[in-house]
């Protein structure tokens, strides 16, 4: 008989449960990407403000227009692109926020496939 009552409160307790969403703190500042590519630990640099994202990752740097869809969620444009592939818009979409981080997905616009990361937000602008 506990183990029923349990499984609702239980059931209750986790439908409660919300993500944290403090996207508006993650706007503007300077940010830092790391990640793993053939087992090689990756990093990018970026600092972000309301329309413009520049980019530094292996000593290049690029930048990106912005346009925020909500609070959440915006689509970068690389302002000079160099091939037919950096002409694609990429969408970005914030899913959580702890603290100074924040995981994210993102893929290009149109496409079902996206990737998931964690950024470290390390100073304001």
């Amino acid at each position: 008989m506990k183990k029923i009552l349990l499984l609702p409160s239980l059931l209750l307790f986790a439908s409660c449960y919300q993500a944290e969403h403090n996207c508006k703190d993650f706007k503007t500042g300077k940010f830092r990407f790391e990640y793993e590519v053939n087992g090689e630990k990756k990093v990018t640099l970026f600092e972000r403000n309301d329309s413009i994202e520049i980019e530094t990752f292996e000593g290049k740097t690029d930048t990106a227009s912005i346009r925020w869809v909500n609070d959440c969620e915006y689509i970068l444009k690389k302002l000079h692109p160099k091939n037919m592939a950096e002409e694609k818009s990429i969408n970005m979409k914030i899913l959580t926020t702890s603290g100074k981080t924040y995981t994210f997905e993102f893929g290009i616009v149109g496409a079902d496939e996206k990737q998931k990361g964690t950024v470290t937000k390390i100073g304001e602008l």
